[in-house]
């Protein structure tokens, strides 16, 4: 049977996207799955733990946001540097050294005395987190075929819910017993994983078979010249949607936790953890299905209705008091506020060769991510004035921003093959 240009076995038509898939397709998917779940767990456990650390090293919201802020803007470097180093040295080899960036990040936010100290440590773990995305985006769009590259990706995504409500459980289960230290700790678990990556996890076919790797220089020049038209509307619709998703989700633990007479929902950390696991269902779902409306309506179609009832969903999510209420349309806002993630690295690969993808998927995705970190810092800012309901309600204008970029420059991408 013949390949594409995957390296895979091409499936028939109508046939769901599982049937047929090779070994080596398998390996790619738990690999990128786990490495995604795992470095969302170690990111987010910040988020989780905001109060706890504010209380032991005097740190004022408006400093959590910016901590959380430069661990985003670290990711921007992150995806360069590893998304360069797999296009050069390999998808598989760029993703192990990524997953032990992150790790080793996370043990030592376990031994902060300082905020200094906490944001040059946050900063390491962005660097690792961005770089793990490019390598495994890159791992998953050119292992499996075409006509079901939106589907699987959507699955592989699927695990940034799993690592938000990973992260949720962990500080709900360590945080009463061994401090918010101790949690950072817990963060080295996923180094654990590198070495099963390195040891059973094959590079791409159509890696292997380039014949000429590109210089930093001449890597640029492509994503700048050739195909810069490409780099800066990918960039303008990824970092406004990211700048919606960042800004509600960093500070929706926060949220849930404030007390009603402070215009918060008041729950206890019990229940705070239960609507975040809840709501994190919504998340996987909307992850899922994203992928299966982006391979048969297209990925332009997808996208806008994503972003635009985000936009609905996040005011109407911010003026709800009732903890009920906030636990049956949870689910919602997440659905629609974070199912648009599955989107970015298919749509990213269909529009950059192979000799500069991850590059491409890296530096796009983190650098949208990059600008995303000026809105949790806004979050923090605008809840002085107007609550954090308030604030939170802020972010609905980045998802309409995002939908409105994609509606106009976008091209239309879908069963694309790659070159």
């Amino acid at each position: 049977m013949s390949l594409d240009v995957s390296g895979s076995r091409p499936a028939a038509a109508g046939t769901r996207w599982y049937v047929g898939a090779t070994k080596a397709q398998w390996q790619s998917f738990w690999s990128a799955y786990l490495g995604w779940a795992l470095d969302i767990m170690d990111l987010l456990l910040f988020a989780m733990l905001i109060s706890h650390i504010s209380a032991d090293l005097g740190m004022e919201r408006s400093t959590a946001g910016m901590i959380a802020s430069a661990s985003l803007v670290a990711t921007a470097f992150g995806g360069l540097v590893f998304g360069f180093l797999a296009d050069r040295i390999g998808r598989t080899r760029s993703m192990v050294l990524s997953i032990l960036c992150y790790s080793v990040g996370t043990l030592l936010c376990g031994f902060s005395q300082s905020i200094a100290q906490l944001l040059l440590f946050r900063m390491v773990v962005g660097l690792g987190v961005g770089g793990e995305w490019s390598a495994g985006a890159a791992l998953i769009t050119e292992t499996w075929p075409a006509q079901h590259r939106g589907k699987v990706m959507a699955w592989v995504q699927s695990a940034f819910a799993s690592g938000y409500a990973l992260a949720a459980i962990v500080a709900a289960v360590l945080l009463p017993t061994i401090g918010w230290r101790g949690v950072f700790f817990f963060g080295i678990a996923p180094a654990l994983l590198a070495f099963w990556i390195r040891r059973h996890t094959p590079e791409p076919e159509i890696w292997k078979q380039q014949t000429r790797r590109l210089t930093f220089v001449e890597t640029v020049k492509m994503l700048s010249g050739e195909h810069g038209r490409s780099t800066l509307v990918c960039f303008a619709f990824t970092a406004a949607a990211m700048c919606g998703y960042w800004g509600l989700f960093t500070w929706i633990p926060t949220w849930l936790a404030t007390p009603v007479a402070n215009g918060g929902p008041g729950l206890d950390l019990v229940k705070s953890t239960t609507w975040i696991v809840v709501m994190q269902v919504g998340a996987a779902l909307g992850f899922i299905s994203f992928g299966y409306v982006a391979d048969s309506l297209g990925r332009k179609v997808a996208f806008i209705v994503y972003f635009v009832l985000s936009a609905i969903a996040v005011p109407a999510y911010t003026m709800i008091s009732s903890p009920t209420v906030l636990l049956a349309f949870g689910p919602v806002v997440a659905f629609f506020g974070t199912g648009f993630y599955s989107g970015f690295a298919p749509t990213f690969a269909e529009l950059f060769p192979t000799n500069v993808r991850a590059t491409a998927q890296g530096f796009i995705y983190n650098a949208g991510r990059a600008v995303s970190a000026l809105a949790p810092m806004m979050v923090g800012f605008l809840s002085a004035g107007y609550g954090l309901s308030g604030a939170l309600a802020f972010t609905a204008g980045f998802f309409l921003l995002a939908g409105l970029i994609v509606l106009i420059f976008l091209p239309e991408t879908k069963g694309a093959k790659l070159q």
